[in-house]
C-alpha cells in the first residue's frame, strides 16, 4: 500500500510519498499551487493517475493547518475543501493530519545539511509533505474525508 503526503500551499505544493509497505515516507517533489483548492487538487490528481501505471497510491494524507492552539487558520477551510475535491477527483481515501509546526521541522532538519537557505527553500514543501506523512504512518488511523 502506497500513500501520498500533501503539504498544500498557497504557492506551491510539497509531496512526499510512502515505501511499498507503507512504513517510510520520503519527500518527492514540489508543484506549482493551482489558483483555487479545487484547481490544485486537480493537479495533484493528475500526478496520482501518473504514478498509477508504475506503483498505485492507495491513499492520500493532506496536512492540516491549525495554530499552537488547536483552533482553525486562515488556511484551515481552503485545505478542507482541496482534500474533499482531490478525494472525487482521485477516487482514494484522503485523510487529514495535524500539520503544526511541521515546515519548521523540515526546515531545521535541511538546515543540517545544506547551508545555503535557496536550495532549502526549494525542498522544504516537500520535506514538509515527509514529515506529514510519517507522523501519519506512525500514529493511528483517523479524520477521513
Amino acid at each position: 500500500m502506497r500513500v501520498l503526503g500533501v503539504d498544500l500551499g498557497r504557492k506551491r505544493i510539497g509531496l512526499a510519498i510512502s515505501d511499498a509497505s507503507a512504513t517510510l515516507a520520503r519527500p518527492w517533489q514540489s508543484i506549482a499551487a493551482g489558483a483555487t483548492p479545487r484547481a490544485s487538487a486537480t493537479l495533484v490528481a493528475a500526478i496520482i493517475r501518473d504514478a498509477a501505471a508504475e506503483d498505485p497510491v492507495d491513499a492520500v494524507v493532506v496536512g492540516l493547518p491549525r495554530r499552537l492552539n488547536g483552533e482553525d487558520t486562515d488556511q484551515t477551510t481552503p485545505t478542507r475543501e482541496f482534500a474533499t475535491a482531490l478525494a472525487d477527483l482521485a477516487g482514494v481515501r484522503v485523510h487529514l493530519q495535524d500539520e503544526r509546526l511541521t515546515s519548521v521541522e523540515a526546515e531545521s532538519r535541511l538546515a543540517v545539511r545544506e547551508r545555503d537557505w535557496r536550495k532549502r527553500k526549494a525542498k522544504i514543501d516537500a520535506a514538509a509533505a515527509a514529515i506529514i506523512l510519517q507522523d501519519y504512518l506512525d500514529s493511528p488511523r483517523v479524520d477521513a474525508c
